[in-house]
């Protein structure tokens, strides 16, 4: 009986902790090879693990496999599949951990356990185990419909009857911290390592284009030649200060 209530106690925890926010994921990157691993994918763990996740309703990568363009994009778009193995005498014990691009744990199960002498039959059992709280937890994707603005419809008569602008010569400033992208519902916000927000970016019709505020300016950033820019006006001058940005 009270191994009945402490286990309905554990599920109703990971539960709580987790449907809030694993309905936010869709994608989950895993490591060829875990932390106490000594070769990639031993006894077959870390393709189990994909393949328990895309049960789930997940969508799991392992390696290098080729990512979606949203994905590859941008990793924080994926939760990241951790395996954690608890030294035991006689039994083999795994913890499931999915977390985000900042290191924060979004969902963890129980730990799986297995006695089984041989190896391979022993993670297989224990990963199982330890998958099985996660099975009991509700997932559904909530993906979030972003409404990219109109562009502009220019009638062939004003084209034509109008000279093409000439681009402005910027004065070029280049920033030597690195950024790191946090997908938002509408863009990204860019942060830095203490971490703090550097910068708002809003997506737009056009890809790698974004509509941009830093606290004191607003512009554009946009990738040129595989390096990105924010360019805005000061003092009536247009600036463009080129920046490191990690997705």
């Amino acid at each position: 009986m009270k191994a009945s209530l402490l286990f309905t106690a554990l599920l109703f925890t990971v539960t709580a902790y987790s449907q809030n926010t694993l309905n936010n994921y869709k994608y989950v990157l895993v490591p060829v090879k875990f932390s106490f691993a000594k070769a990639d994918n031993q006894y077959g763990l870390n393709t189990l693990t994909k393949s328990l996740l895309n049960e789930k309703g997940l969508t799991a990568f392992v390696g290098n496999e080729e990512l979606p363009p949203e994905l590859a994009a941008n990793k924080c778009n994926a939760l990241n599949a951790e395996v954690e193995e608890k030294k035991g005498f006689l039994v083999t014990k795994l913890t499931l951990l999915l977390k985000d691009c900042q290191g924060n744990i979004i969902f963890k199960s129980k730990e799986g356990k297995s006695r089984d002498k041989e190896f391979q039959t022993a993670y297989d059992e224990a990963l199982r185990d330890a998958f099985s709280s996660l099975k009991d937890v509700p997932y559904k994707y909530e993906g979030t419909t972003v409404t990219q603005p109109q562009q502009a419809v220019i009638s062939p008569a004003a084209s034509s009857s109008a000279p093409a602008p000439v681009p402005a010569s910027p004065a070029i400033t280049e920033t030597t911290a690195v950024l790191y992208a946090q997908a938002t519902s509408n863009g990204y916000q860019l942060i830095d390592t203490a971490p703090k927000k550097v910068m708002t970016l809003l997506k737009t019709s056009m890809q790698d284009y974004f509509i941009a505020e830093d606290g004191v300016s607003n512009g554009v950033v946009f990738r040129k030649n595989g390096e990105w820019f924010f360019e805005y006006y000061k003092d009536n001058k247009l600036i463009s200060q080129k920046l490191q940005i990690k997705f």
